[in-house]
């Protein structure tokens, strides 16, 4: 009897990207073969985000690209997954008549149940959230690799008035402490080089009188030679705890993304954020007190609405003060369903436009800056394998997420730890040459066992 294949299309987030291999690893229990192409597949789905309205667009002009697989396939099941699929059920089922299956986040474990249903002729569908579920008992898929991301929370309950998350992911709810470790330790066997805790959240991590600190330290001593990264931190959440714990373990990288959102306190409080760029700024100030080099990248929202010139000014002051290292910056889009929706989107267009653009030239320079001070120094380098541009070189990163670029060698492995003179930068890449195995510098080199 041939066995039933499954082909699934990822967008969004690397929580998105962490849920696929959650869900690859439910369906391959139960019999499911992993197809790499969708022409190929008896089921197709598209792991949905909803955080932003082209990326809603992006999954409905790929729907009509699955219509004429359907046709050829009659039998082809297709499903929306995700945080779209909560929040435009109706229109994905009543309206677009191609989708046979639709998914939300704490619905996973009945994707085989649900699939079937849809083999049956029906619509399957299951998008209930959860105050309870985690996956803890479930090891994703993952392929061979340096790099592995782990969801150690889902949901959020911060609320802030433009996100949909608590909306199409729920609550928080924290996966057990042991349960992450027993994840580690599966990856550090298979010789994963680096990982990324994952969280709507994340530093608001708590199972059983552990915090996210705790989580940390407990994964961070379990291979000295596995970096550790985390993403997304809330500012009202990250703790001194949590700063001086990510100073005592060097293999836990130097590296924080904390989102900043406007400059201007009065945006602030109508986006809920809950703090003031006082705070913030204190905070930026105490991280690089207690972690030495720490570096920081944020988000930045163009044009909430009444956003004034005067408030845009301010986000373009707190770059300058903060001198982010990089940012992830957008236009505001109004998502249905949030508290901001109802507010008066009085920003047009064009002023979103020429505001985002100033700040990314902003960015743009700072980022040239702040790289322009890494000439003439060493830095220690995780190889992730050859150059997208050519074969003559190798590429890495950072302990700060930098990507360096530098000349191939034979004797260079990917998965190698390596310094690397940097002798030239742009504001996006750093350029080098190879410095030495940093393994075989015990003394300078943390990341040794």
């Amino acid at each position: 009897m041939r066995r039933n294949s499954v082909y699934i299309e990822t967008y969004g987030c690397q929580m998105n990207a962490a849920d696929t291999e959650l869900m690859l690893g439910i369906l391959q229990n139960q019999g499911y073969e992993i197809a790499k192409d969708a022409k190929d597949a008896d089921v197709v789905l598209l792991n949905t985000c909803s955080i932003r309205e082209n990326a809603e667009q992006r999954i409905y002009g790929r729907l009509g690209n699955f219509k004429a697989i359907k046709t050829e396939k009659p039998d082809l099941v297709v499903g929306i997954l995700g945080c779209m699929a909560e929040r435009l059920r109706k229109d994905l089922i009543e309206e677009k008549k191609i989708v046979d299956l639709v998914v939300g986040p704490d619905e996973y474990r009945r994707l085989p149940e649900l699939i079937d249903v849809a083999f049956n002729g029906e619509k399957g569908i299951g998008v209930k959230l959860s105050r309870t579920e985690t996956y803890d008992d479930i090891i994703p898929y993952r392929e061979d690799g340096l790099q592995a991301w782990i969801s150690v929370m889902r949901g959020c309950d911060k609320f802030c008035t433009f996100c949909v998350v608590p909306f199409t992911r729920g609550r928080e709810r924290s996966r057990a402490l042991d349960s992450v470790v027993n994840e580690v330790k599966l990856l550090s066997k298979r010789g994963f080089k680096e990982i990324t805790m994952l969280g709507q959240n994340v530093n608001s991590y708590l199972d059983n009188g552990n915090d996210f600190a705790d989580l940390l330290a407990a994964c961070a001593v379990i291979d000295r030679k596995i970096r550790i990264r985390f993403t997304t931190s809330h500012p009202q959440d990250l703790s001194d705890k949590l700063l001086y714990t990510i100073a005592e373990h060097k293999n836990i990288c130097n590296y924080i993304h904390l989102p900043v959102q406007s400059g201007s306190n009065r945006i602030l409080e109508l986006m809920n954020r809950t703090y003031t760029i006082e705070n913030y700024l204190s905070l930026i100030n105490r991280a690089r007190k207690i972690i030495p080099g720490v570096s920081f990248s944020t988000d930045i929202i163009s044009g909430f609405p009444t956003e004034t010139y005067e408030d845009h000014v301010m986000t373009l002051d707190i770059m300058r003060k903060v001198k982010y290292d990089g940012a992830y910056m957008f236009k505001y889009s109004p998502r249905e369903g949030t508290k901001s929706f109802k507010m008066n989107d009085d920003v047009s267009e064009e002023i979103k436009t020429k505001r985002l653009q100033e700040i990314i030239q902003l960015q743009q320079q700072i980022s040239y800056e702040v790289n322009q001070g890494l000439l003439g120094k060493e830095e220690i380098i995780l190889v992730e394998g050859l150059s997208r541009k050519s074969e003559q070189f190798l590429a890495g990163r950072t302990d700060g997420n930098k990507v360096v670029i530098f000349p191939f060698k034979d004797n260079i492995k990917e998965g190698s730890y390596i310094k690397v003179k940097i002798n030239r930068a742009t504001s996006a890449t750093l350029f080098g040459e190879f410095a030495g195995f940093a393994e075989t510098h015990n003394d300078d080199f943390a990341l040794t066992a």
